[in-house]
């Protein structure tokens, strides 16, 4: 059977900037949230490792709340290069999770971070690879010449992904007893 995530193929719809951005593949459209789907975005938050530092997960007085999350969604740019898009299974119409470019504070203006994230029952699938290729053929669309990563060292996971996307790592490293080591990849586009 052919692994789809492996398929060289992925159509990208990059639109001018007064529209939404959606960008698509095999399995998964990848577009702006909606607010109806904060709930999706929240669980996200509740599901994280122990180890992802306190001001990313739920605190004790359950920030942030599902109005937050949807007050978040409603600032968000529906268009631009800078986005991080719901994935969104095809068929099926429910969201998984995100993908998409950030700005980074770890390198130049013009090199944004690549961010993605699913939810625990849509690990496993290649969902995460799939869709950050697609971001990965948008931001050079977009004139992207590097992107950035930056994982925990335990996120063996993700480190995974970034691999088999051709992410290197830099040699540098933000050191966490607490938290875990952050690594910092990059890739040329």
């Amino acid at each position: 059977m052919e692994d789809p995530t492996s398929r060289e193929h992925v159509s990208q719809e990059h639109v001018p900037e007064e529209q939404e951005t959606v960008l698509e593949t095999d399995r998964l459209l990848l577009r702006p949230w909606r607010v109806s789907e904060a709930a999706v975005q929240r669980e996200m938050w509740t599901e994280r490792d122990p180890r992802v530092p306190p001001h990313r997960r739920i605190d004790a007085d359950g920030r942030p709340s599902l109005e937050d999350v949807e007050g978040w969604i409603r600032g968000q740019p529906r268009s631009g290069s800078l986005a991080l898009l719901a994935a969104e299974r095809k068929g099926s119409g429910d969201v998984v999770g995100y993908c998409g470019l950030i700005a980074s504070t770890h390198g130049p203006d013009d090199e944004p971070e690549l961010a993605y994230e699913l939810l625990r029952r849509a690990w496993g699938h290649g969902y995460a690879t799939e869709a950050a290729r697609a971001v990965l053929g948008w931001a050079h669309e977009s004139g992207y010449r590097r992107l950035w990563a930056t994982v925990r060292a335990w996120n063996v996971a993700s480190l995974g992904v970034l691999a088999k996307l051709g992410f290197a790592e830099t040699g540098r490293v933000e050191r966490d007893e607490v938290h875990g080591d952050s690594l910092f990849l990059a890739k040329q586009l």
